[in-house]
């Protein structure tokens, strides 16, 4: 059975872009809110034009809504949604009322809300595994408790130069924000274990936030045969170098690059990197 999966738009994939014969990928789009106008996070996005108007215009985000998700849920007999964090947005409660709203109609499909705590790569690594699961020919059950514990032990990380929309949207206090913008400090945060974003390290310069963000991933787990993703905001000479630096420090098995799309663009703003392991 074709294992159907969905996410929203934060996962940094598009709809179908998933290459595996036993799962398909259903990407609900986010809607942002700039400078009065609403765009939603689909392949079509111009993302440098968003960036510009992003400089001027005040802003903010909408998860996709649970009529999307339901109709996404209705086109399989057994669907795992990975959401973004539900510390930094609705779309997992909104998935999750979708699935009441299935489930009463359709008693025999069986629904899976996955919530990431995380974003970008982290659900890129879950969603792959779902698919990777579903091709062992695991039980739907079986998978799903896989998935948790996969979720468990991924983990995410990230540096910016703009703290803006971060600060404008609540996921980072005012002062933090403004002082190390101020002070050119880049600095490092990561995901914690429920979802939430916490500052980990601070630098100054591409080598030394390499050599914290190193530390911060040797000191979170084992790193030996890691598959990593570093998604980025129209940088990917930075992720590029940030890449070489991780393999050089630790032994993991990859390092993939991807480009951010629209929410996860809307956040790590310009020169932004999200790295995921």
């Amino acid at each position: 059975m074709m294992l159907n999966l969905v996410s929203d738009s934060s996962c940094d994939l598009i709809s179908g872009e998933l290459n595996s014969p036993y799962a398909r990928l259903t990407v609900a789009p986010m809607c942002l809110h700039v400078g009065g106008q609403d765009y939603l996070d689909t392949p079509e996005l111009d993302i440098p034009a968003l960036l510009s108007k992003l400089a001027h215009h005040r802003s903010s985000s909408a998860c996709p809504s649970p009529a999307a998700y339901a109709e996404a849920f209705e086109q399989g007999e057994e669907t795992v949604c990975v959401t973004i964090s539900s510390q930094l947005s609705g779309s997992y409660n909104a998935a999750m009322a979708a699935r009441d709203l299935v489930l009463a109609e359709h008693p025999e499909k069986k629904i899976f809300v996955l919530d990431s705590r995380a974003t970008s790569g982290a659900m890129i690594l879950l969603l792959r595994k779902a698919a990777e699961l579903a091709e062992q020919g695991l039980p739907f059950e079986d998978l799903c408790a896989e998935l948790q514990v996969c979720q468990k032990n991924t983990r995410l990380c990230f540096t910016l130069e703009h703290f803006d929309n971060l600060v404008n949207n609540g996921r980072m206090p005012p002062l933090a924000g403004t002082l190390l913008q101020t002070l050119g400090i880049r600095i490092v945060a990561e995901a914690t274990a429920e979802g939430t974003i916490r500052v980990a390290k601070k630098a100054r310069g591409e080598a030394h936030t390499a050599r914290a963000i190193a530390q911060l991933m040797s000191d979170a787990k084992d790193c030996t045969g890691s598959h990593v993703i570093i998604t980025h905001c129209q940088n990917p000479e930075g992720a590029d170098r940030l890449r070489n630096a991780i393999l050089d420090r630790l032994p993991v098995k990859a390092v993939e690059i991807l480009p951010c799309r629209g929410l996860t663009s809307f956040y790590a703003m310009d020169k932004g990197l999200i790295l995921s392991y």
